[in-house]
This record gives C-alpha cells, structure tokens and sequence, in this order.
C-alpha cells in the first residue's frame, strides 16, 4: 500500500492510500497533514500548530484507522518525516531558522520519538558523532532526513558541519553515531538494507551501495527536494510537482509518474 498526502482540490492535505496490488482504487481519508508517513501500524502526521505563536509543529500519531491517537509540539517549520519499520519510532525534521536547505544559513532540529507512548526521547543534536575517530563537537550541527533500518534502532541521517555534508549511521539505543560517506541527503534506505537511495550533488537523485562504496545516479535528470522512499528493491519513488514519481534505482530508465496530485509517498509494508 501506498500513503500519501493530496495536493488538488477540495482534498488538499488530506492523507489518501493507494493498494499497490490488486484494484488500484485511491481512498481518500479526514486525516490532513503536510508531511506524512506509515510503518508498522503507526502513521505518523506533521502539521502546522496553529494555536501555538511562532514556529511549531504538531507531530500526530495515528492508527491503522487514521484517526489520531496522540500528538507532540515540536519547534521549526515542517520538512521530514519517517516512521521505523514496526512503528516502534518516528523521526521528524523541522527548520528552526531559514526555509530551505539550499539557504546558507538554515538550521534544523531532528527529534525521535516514542510513537507508543507519544513523547520526544531525544534530538539527534545531543548523540555523541564520530568522524574519523574523532567526535565531532562543532556547534554548527545540523541532522536531517532520518532513514530506520530494519531492526528500528539502526538509522541512517545526513548531518552537515564545517561546510560538509555527511551520511552518518546512528545507533538509538546508544545515542551514537559515525560518518560513513560524504555529499548524501536525505537518505531511505532499501528494503535488503543493502543501498542508500538519496539527494546528491545538485539534488539529482543517487544511490550508494553501502558495502562497497559505490554510488550512482539514477535516470531522473530534475533537481528533486524531497526524501524518496523505495516502491521495493528495484523501484523508488518520490514527490516532484505536485505528483509522485518512480524511477528505477540502478539508473536503467527514466522516470515515470505514478499518482497525479500526490506527495509525501510512504510504501507500506508488512512487518516480518
């Protein structure tokens, strides 16, 4: 199944879901939200506070049923949003200053959360990082763009310091982490845990195999701000202009629209 977030119409915002095999007949939810992700049997909502005075954002928890169960405020503008494969975490990016992350002087707050019990456990700015050996301790940190791995506790980020961009891996149970690669935003990793789908260098879509280091673009030439998902282990998809895209990841073709007037895919799986 795919989740989705409507961009057209009297059903903007609202989170529609599309089955991925048999009848491919969308449904359109009550649920609105600006960034919104599924895994496990938890959703999770991003969306504007609007009682709140400044910047913040609600982080919803939602249910196989849509409905909201419970909600955290949290400070920024709404970017990222991800869910662990059994529902067990989410992780949300917000900007706290600046609106874009091509904005020399941006800054963000990524935060992970107990969707079960609802509440904030830690923000990525206070994990021990490592590079080289070495903990990184500059104050200019920014993390955005969490990606779980299979087991939840495992997560991919980019982190941005000293004017570099890193993939780091990151360990929650530990509150650790370590760079891994260089010029990787916006990571989601596949469902084999094998590759790192993600933005490069002048946001073209790319992909690093994580065992050997490898990395290459895939057949999308347009500049694309967004956090891709994988459709599976051959496909990702993605939102670009008001749709969802998919194009395969070994960069064999070109990319092909999959749902009109949609964005903020997030691929449904069962849990193993």
């Amino acid at each position: 199944m795919l989740v989705f977030q409507r961009t057209s119409g009297d059903e903007y915002g609202r989170v529609g879901f599309l089955p991925l095999a048999g009848n491919p007949r969308q449904t359109v939810t009550k649920l609105s939200c600006e960034r919104v992700h599924f895994a496990g049997a938890r959703g999770l909502c991003l969306t504007p506070d609007k009682s709140a005075l400044g910047w913040v954002y609600q982080a919803r928890v939602f249910g196989s049923d849509f409905r909201v169960q419970r909600a955290v405020s949290l400070p920024g503008l709404i970017s990222r949003a991800r869910v662990s494969p059994d529902g067990r975490y989410g992780a949300t990016t917000g900007f706290v200053t600046g609106h874009s992350y091509a904005d020399d002087s941006f800054s963000v707050q990524t935060f992970i959360l107990d969707l079960a019990g609802g509440k904030k456990i830690a923000n990525l700015e206070d994990f021990a990082v490592y590079h080289r050996g070495r903990e990184v301790t500059a104050e200019d940190r920014n993390f955005w763009g969490v990606t779980f791995a299979a087991d939840s506790n495992r997560f991919y980020v980019t982190m941005a310091t000293g004017g570099k961009i890193y993939l780091v891996e990151g360990d929650i149970r530990h509150r650790r982490g370590r760079t891994i690669h260089e010029n990787v935003e916006c990571p989601s990793i596949s469902p084999d845990g094998t590759r790192i789908a993600y933005k490069g260098v002048g946001w073209r879509l790319s992909v690093l195999d994580l065992a050997t280091g490898r990395e290459w673009r895939t057949g999308e030439t347009r500049s694309i701000d967004d956090q891709v998902e994988w459709l599976d282990n051959e496909r990702i998809v993605y939102g670009h202009d008001g749709a969802t895209w998919t194009v395969p990841a070994d960069g064999s073709d070109a990319p092909r629209k999959l749902i009109d007037g949609a964005l903020s895919p997030a691929v449904v799986r069962e849990v193993s």
